[in-house]
């Protein structure tokens, strides 16, 4: 198997650095390595992520093995997610980058007033 290399086009690590970049994936992480969560506590912690997103971005942190569901029998079922030891050093990694953008917020919205006023080239 050759070594990966990120900057190949046909290298299978894009797909995981595609995964990581995604805000949601960064949202659901930084919780889930707090503790376990069920579906609809996910949805309503997280404004803007759909139903439908939600469950598609869990079923790829699932594939991935960042992720597990459990599925209780009860009426209706309750799904809880949780967090794998693999996810769990993705999360310490990606978390940094939810935290970097909540600090320089203001740093880069003034960087865009800025280069918004600019005269056109």
């Amino acid at each position: 198997m050759p070594t990966p290399n990120a900057y190949a086009a046909d290298c299978p690590t894009r797909r995981v650095l595609d995964r990581v970049a995604d805000k949601w994936t960064v949202l659901l992480l930084g919780l889930l390595a707090e503790q376990p969560l069920r579906f609809n506590q996910l949805r309503r912690t997280i404004e803007g992520l759909s139903q439908k997103v939600l469950a598609q971005t869990l079923r790829s942190l699932e594939r991935d093995g960042l992720v597990t569901r459990t599925a209780f029998a009860t009426v209706p079922v309750t799904v809880e997610y949780a967090i794998t030891p693999l996810g769990r050093t993705l999360a310490e990694t990606v978390d940094a980058l939810r935290l970097w953008a909540e600090t320089h917020i203001d740093a880069v919205q003034h960087a865009q007033r800025a280069y918004d006023a600019r005269p056109a080239a």
